[in-house]
């Protein structure tokens, strides 16, 4: 992984400050107030390793929800919504780590997955509210609405087995309408696993665009930052073009996503959670089988979407939901037309 800059010093403002967003975002703080450090740990100002307990006086963070390779999410509630009489005043707030958050773009990595996922309006993709820096403590971070349920990963667990169709279409079909509405509207995921899929009795959630891009032509105001040097694909859901170094396309999303369906289905990942190099390399598609709790029509698709080379996986998301969707009457009247 490329070694990061060190964070900015508050004493030297030269000209490579002055074109950094990170240091444009904190360059005038607020006069320091003492912040209350939810980690306890002695420091004369605010250290980026230190979350306080409180954020631009408005968010009070409650608990860790979990954290990554690149961020954490936390609870918090929103103090001033509370105030005047919210009876639901809690929200998810995501920062970046502490690696990242010295990285001198950091503020534009962190704006540009809330631009990103601000751009898609789907009941499916989660709902993000702002993006905010409390220049107290020199963190910027998203607010965003809170889910109550389960990632996919965690959901996994409970199901070691796998999901019977019925509930498995269920979580499949919302899941594929969002990738499909995010390709159309110009947007690529970068990062489609288990742990990014949310379940929960309002329905089922995409999220967590921090490794996302838009193709060429869709929001050209923002930054065009490069991910290759935050190495952060998870090795047994990218394709492996991604971990070759090529560039971020739709079709990456769909070897992702039918890692997800296929151990969904089954229980097991198709490829025992091998990088997808190393899968290619042993050709262990070639021992591939359906997932016991996938229907028989579904699987070409499946399997397609599932293919090692980027040009042999010739399915959009659109056409994997319309195969995942295709109910018995329809199923009947192909057959008579064949």
């Amino acid at each position: 992984m490329t070694e990061f800059m060190p964070p900015v010093d508050e004493q030297r403002v030269n000209e490579e400050q002055d074109n950094s967003l990170t240091f444009f975002a904190f360059a005038k703080p607020q006069p320091e107030t003492p912040h209350k450090a939810v980690a306890a740990q002695a420091a004369t100002k605010p250290s980026l390793g230190v979350m306080p307990e409180l954020l631009v006086g408005r968010y009070r963070i409650e608990r860790l929800l979990g954290a990554g390779g690149m961020g954490a999410v936390y609870r918090a509630r929103d103090l001033l919504i509370e105030q005047f009489g919210e009876p639901d005043p809690y929200i998810a707030l995501k920062v970046l780590s502490e690696e990242f958050s010295e990285s001198p773009d950091a503020s534009a990595l962190l704006y540009s997955e809330f631009a990103l996922t601000r751009h898609l309006r789907h009941d499916n993709v989660l709902r993000l509210h702002s993006f905010e820096v409390d220049t107290g403590c020199k963190r910027a971070f998203i607010t965003m609405e809170l889910m109550r349920g389960l990632t996919l990963d965690k959901l996994l667990c409970e199901r070691p087995l796998g999901l019977p169709w019925h509930e498995l279409r269920e979580i499949v079909l919302p899941l594929l309408d969002a990738l499909a509405y995010t390709h159309a509207r110009g947007v690529v995921h970068g990062d489609m696993k288990p742990s990014n899929v949310m379940v929960s009795e309002e329905g089922v959630r995409l999220f967590d665009f921090g490794l996302s891009q838009a193709q060429e032509g869709v929001l050209d105001g923002l930054p065009r930052l490069s991910r290759d040097r935050f190495n952060a694909w998870t090795p047994g859901y990218a394709a492996p073009e991604l971990l070759e170094a090529q560039p971020l396309a739709p079709s990456a999303d769909i070897y992702g996503v039918a890692c997800v369906i296929y151990e969904l289905a089954g229980g097991k990942h198709p490829f025992r959670r091998l990088p997808s190099t190393q899968a290619r390399d042993e050709h262990l598609e070639r021992k591939l089988r359906a997932p016991k709790h996938l229907p028989r029509y579904c699987w070409p698709a499946l399997r397609r979407a599932l293919a090692f080379q980027a040009v042999d996986r010739t399915i959009t998301a659109a056409q994997l939901r319309d195969a995942f969707g295709i109910t018995p009457s329809w199923r009947q009247r192909m057959r008579f037309w064949a």
